[in-house]
């Protein structure tokens, strides 16, 4: 019995030398390629949590982020690049081999829908617009740089809310908002938003349960600068027959990235006006009337 102990021991010995030998050898391997395998922990103003299965979950105001992109550049030039979904195992926690020498790697998580990458443009552009966060992350990577490093992320979105205050009509079916300028990508370089659409309209339907309701809430996102600009916005409710049965118009909204632009107002009866309010859970509200 002391005889059998006594190999086992040895044989958990060899295998914890061999194990060893192992990690060290692919130590010295990544060293002689110049990378360091490093794993980024993605932050900001949303949520991390695991799914069943140990799927990762990134959520902000609630809802669940949809595409992880990030991007290595090296020298000026793309060295490579990462695309990770909400069904990834690894969802948030991206892992990249990265070599020797000074890096930027830009992150771009967003939920809106049809993404559409472009390298040579370096953009992604959506074809609905939703919440959407950005980071440019400078790294210089030796070879005693951590495997570990976490990198917070900023929004990027602007958010116009609209608030109906009188009561929806029977019959109302959905309502389309036009900003006259909304941008739908962004300069995953720069952060600067992109692909500017002049004429992009927005339709919401409205649901049974909220007819005769007043205080409807109606949102849409866009990419926005940190820099505050302006575009005109028009509200309009339609029926089953899309016959115009309420509209407004706001001049000037103005709008910023981070921030929320929310009007309020009456849509349905005569002489209504929408006044402007700005929430609080990005940046300090803009309030505002029509």
């Amino acid at each position: 019995m002391k005889t059998k102990n006594y190999y086992g021991l040895m044989a958990m010995a060899i295998a914890m030398m061999t194990a060893g030998c192992t990690q060290e050898a692919d130590e010295v391997m990544n060293q002689e390629q110049g990378e360091v395998v490093t794993t980024f922990a993605v932050t900001g103003d949303f949520e991390m949590s695991l799914r069943p299965m140990t799927r990762g979950e990134l959520t902000a105001d609630g809802k669940a982020m949809t595409d992880l992109w990030v991007l290595d550049y090296k020298d000026g030039a793309l060295v490579q690049q990462l695309h990770q979904t909400s069904g990834d195992e690894d969802f948030g926690s991206p892992t990249l081999a990265l070599s020797l020498g000074q890096h930027h790697i830009y992150f771009v998580c967003s939920r809106g829908t049809e993404p559409t990458l472009s390298t040579d443009a370096h953009s992604i552009t959506w074809a609905t617009t939703s919440d959407t966060f950005y980071k440019d992350y400078s790294a210089n990577v030796t070879s005693g740089s951590t495997a570990n490093r976490s990198v917070t992320l900023d929004r990027v979105v602007t958010k116009l809310g609209i608030t109906i205050a009188d009561a929806i009509p029977t019959g109302t079916t959905y309502v389309e908002i036009t900003p006259a300028t909304w941008y739908y990508g962004i300069d995953y370089l720069t952060g600067e938003a992109t692909a500017a659409q002049t004429s992009g309209t927005r339709t919401i339907n409205i649901p049974e349960s909220r007819i005769g309701k007043t205080g409807t809430n109606l949102n849409i996102f866009g990419l926005s600068s940190a820099t505050e600009w302006t575009t005109d916005v028009t509200v309009t409710a339609c029926d089953g027959d899309d016959n115009v049965i309420g509209t407004a118009t706001i001049t000037g909204a103005p709008f910023k990235a981070n921030r929320a632009t929310t009007y309020s107002g009456s849509l349905f009866s005569a002489g209504g006006g929408f006044a402007m309010t700005l929430t609080d859970s990005w940046d300090d509200d803009y309030l505002g009337s029509w």
